[in-house]
């Protein structure tokens, strides 16, 4: 089921290019939008919103009012604000237009999550600070990859969404919030016990060809999505979507070197969109072309 932004009417007056509705995300929401100059009102919000300015503009002036103070920065591209839970009432005026404008939607599930797993006195998610004009690496890069993921879907897009979901709330959580939810007392993930690793193992094995999410290989290990991608991470060396990637192209080396399948199915059986996105993985991951890997072995 998707998850959907709690407030569809925050920017009215904005165009919406694009969003992650339909595509089964279970942990973020997404939405690009293209904002004209003028003001926006919005009320309060149950999810963390981060705003991310795709394409800005440098002579350009977010000035916000919220969470009982007001900002001005600058909209340039590669500008990140950050909107907590529970502000009130925000006012935002944009001096100029900003084209691309990327909306992350995170659901207070993910923070809870943190809590539980970490011992914290409460959940993290009111902690989150009000905070605009940063530049933050991480964050930039996960955005682009979640924006490539809404342009164009990969085989393992939802399980990589997922995860960037998790990372979001963990990365905004140790170095954007207040830290008033911390108390004594966490310790460091272990790994997957032999039992549930094998489980999951021959599950990602058996079902290569379909679609496999993190929530639900966490379910068979009868975990929480985050703790299982720690431990599943802290066992493997691997987060589980690059696992299943890698899986799915050793499997597609299999199918090359067999030699009875046309590339187009292969590449439909790793669950790539098209036979050009599966031209281009492979060939990241081993330096030539299926059709090359193939001649290379007759």
């Amino acid at each position: 089921m998707d998850i959907l932004p709690d407030d569809l009417t925050k920017y009215p007056r904005s165009r919406l290019l694009t969003s992650s509705a339909g595509r089964g995300w279970s942990m973020l929401s997404a939405e690009l939008r293209a904002h004209p100059a003028g003001l926006v009102r919005s009320d309060t919000q149950r999810d963390v919103e981060i705003v991310i300015a795709i394409t800005g503009a440098d002579d350009g002036l977010v000035v916000r009012t919220g969470s009982a103070r007001q900002e001005q920065t600058r909209s340039a591209s590669g500008a990140i604000w950050l909107v907590p839970t529970d502000i009130g009432r925000e006012e935002i005026m944009l001096t100029a237009p900003i084209p691309r404008a990327l909306h992350l939607y995170l659901p207070a599930q993910q923070f809870n999550l943190l809590a539980r797993q970490y011992g914290f006195s409460r959940s993290p998610v009111r902690s989150i600070q009000y905070l605009g004009g940063l530049r933050d690496t991480l964050i930039h890069q996960i955005g682009m990859t979640i924006l490539s993921e809404m342009t164009t879907e990969t085989a393992t897009g939802r399980m990589l969404v997922e995860t960037s979901a998790l990372m979001l709330a963990a990365w905004l959580t140790h170095n954007y919030s207040d830290g008033s939810f911390l108390k004594a007392g966490t310790g460091k993930p272990h790994g997957l016990d032999k039992i549930r690793l094998r489980r999951v193992l021959d599950h990602i094995d058996q079902h290569l060809e379909e679609a496999i999410t993190v929530a639900a290989l966490a379910d068979l290990a009868n975990l929480s999505a985050f703790h299982f991608t720690r431990l599943f991470t802290a066992t493997m060396g691997v987060p589980p979507f690059r696992y299943v990637s890698r899986r799915r192209l050793e499997n597609a080396m299999f199918l090359l070197a067999d030699g009875t399948l046309p590339l187009a199915e292969i590449a439909h059986r790793s669950l790539f969109s098209s036979q050009a996105s599966f031209n281009r993985a492979f060939r990241r991951a081993t330096g030539m072309t299926p059709g090359e890997y193939r001649r290379l072995l007759r």
